[in-house]
């Protein structure tokens, strides 16, 4: 019924990708926020370098209906590989059946495959905790901006039990480096 799958020329599907955040931030969050996500989703496809970037669907009758964006952290002083999870959305039509979090698993299986050792998020810890993500402060792993809502810092290992602290500052990919969205 539904394909899980990275996508790595996603110029084929980079409307149906725009309009699935759009759509599900404007009905949940508002108009503002949808657009807001729209740009932000949108600078992530056009201007993020190809190693910096990993994007994986959800797919219903070969549309798309949900959609994660993992791009790279880096932290000066530090050789492991972060990579942040912003956005990800299920279409409204699609949701609370379950394909957010088997696409997330299904994600971050991927991403362990292709040796990222840390992941990290922005957002409720409540429903990212259901996948393995654990609050961290912000000594742990220093945010590229300051957060407006620290509680939703939340992070894991994917090759231990919990983030040994990350060394340096940190930056990110261009398209995240908007201060509105932290």
């Amino acid at each position: 019924m539904y394909d899980f799958q990275r996508i790595e020329k996603f110029a084929p599907v980079a409307q149906q990708i725009i309009d699935v955040f759009y759509n599900s931030f404007s009905e949940s969050e508002g108009e503002s926020e949808g657009t807001l996500i729209r740009t932000l989703v949108e600078h992530l496809l056009e201007n993020t370098p190809e190693g910096d970037v990993f994007i994986f669907t959800a797919l219903h009758h070969d549309t798309v209906i949900g959609c994660a964006i993992f791009s790279r952290l880096s932290y000066s002083d530090d050789a492991r590989n972060v990579f942040i999870l912003s956005p990800m959305a299920v279409h409204p039509d699609h949701q609370n059946n379950g394909i957010g979090q088997t696409l997330l698993r299904e994600s971050i299986a991927a991403l362990k495959d292709h040796g990222v050792d840390i992941l990290m998020t922005y957002g409720d810890p409540n429903y990212y905790g259901k996948i393995g993500f654990l609050p961290v402060t912000e000594q742990v792993a220093p945010p590229p901006f300051p957060l407006s809502m620290p509680i939703g810092w939340i992070g894991q290992s994917l090759y231990g039990p919990e983030i040994a602290p990350l060394q340096g500052s940190c930056t990110c990919v261009s398209a995240l480096k908007n201060p509105a969205i932290w």
